[in-house]
């Protein structure tokens, strides 16, 4: 499937600054683990998650949240997806989000001071909340989503489910790693470049990725194996944004994702698992990135459109 390029660490989007025209992701700030020998041991109702259903990020925690079978045993606060000047907000009620029942919090940046009161940095989405400790264990998604994997299946409701089984490992780390240089950060590196010559550089880097992709999709209904994996959540929900946002407003044109068919088939194919549908809210993605993003829009008008196309398989 071509040459894999190995990525850096990845952090949340909107921690993030410009140099020389070029986007760069800045470090999370909690990076502590669930486990059975550590200082957070897996219990049920101990834990929240913070999230966004705008966020690419946030959002593969709450699909790795659904596909366990965790609802009934990790809590969870939604965002507002207009995100203003104090970061992401419960403040104004907007239809799908939530309050925050654990902090009374009106933004997450006071969540991340009650955790930290030296913190400084921009407050990101996911966060996953210790409400025993009252303390912040972790705001990496890459890391939360493992955790969510491996260390609450005796209160799973799907405990075989393996997203990241040891067999394939190795597969699905190069996997990732191509994906979040090239698509997953791609699109944000296209979208926030300040020059023309870091745009051109990135959005054409996006698409070969995705013509890669696209190649390594003939055939199959998965990336790696017949089976969901991790590798397929960390890029589906980069897809699923795709045409709605990623294609006008970060100005990703060169093709539609629906005029690829392995592509278009493959994302349609996750979105209609049961457990992955209810996690995708169309509105709050839209409105998150079209209304909050004033840099690239400051009229703040969300389209009407594009009609998507996510047939049934």
């Amino acid at each position: 499937m071509g040459t894999l390029i190995s990525g850096k660490w990845e952090i949340n989007p909107v921690n993030s600054s410009v140099k020389d025209g070029e986007f760069i992701r800045q470090k999370s700030a909690f990076r502590d683990t669930i486990a059975a020998d550590s200082k957070f041991t897996a219990e049920k109702d101990r834990y929240h998650l913070y999230v966004s259903y705008a966020c690419p990020w946030a959002h593969r925690t709450l699909i790795f949240r659904a596909l366990k079978g965790l609802e009934d045993v990790i809590s969870v606060s939604i965002v507002s997806p207009k995100m203003g000047k104090e970061g992401w907000s419960f403040i104004d009620n907007y239809p799908g989000s939530s309050a925050d029942p654990i902090n009374q919090a009106q933004y997450i940046k006071d969540i991340y001071v009650k955790a930290d009161p030296q913190f400084t940095g921009k407050a990101t989405v996911p966060l996953l909340w210790d409400k025993q400790k009252q303390t912040a264990v972790n705001n990496e998604s890459a890391e939360i989503i493992r955790i969510l994997n491996r260390e609450f299946n005796q209160y799973a409701q799907n405990p075989e489910l393996d997203l990241y089984p040891l067999a394939l490992r190795d597969e699905i780390d190069k996997m990732n790693s191509f994906v979040y240089d090239k698509i997953n950060n791609g699109v944000y590196k296209s979208g926030f470049a300040t020059t023309q010559e870091a745009y051109d550089r990135n959005v054409n880097e996006l698409f070969k990725a995705l013509d890669i992709i696209e190649a390594q999709l003939d055939g199959r209904n998965y990336l790696l194996s017949e089976t969901l994996t991790e590798a397929d959540i960390r890029l589906f929900t980069t897809l699923i944004r795709f045409d709605i946002v990623y294609y006008s407003h970060f100005k990703c044109n060169i093709k539609m994702l629906k005029e690829y068919k392995n592509l278009a088939n493959y994302t349609a194919r996750i979105y209609e698992n049961s457990a992955i549908k209810p996690t995708v809210n169309f509105d709050h993605i839209k409105t998150h990135y079209y209304w909050s993003q004033e840099s690239i829009n400051p009229t703040r008008i969300v389209p009407a459109g594009p009609v998507l196309l996510l047939d049934t398989h």
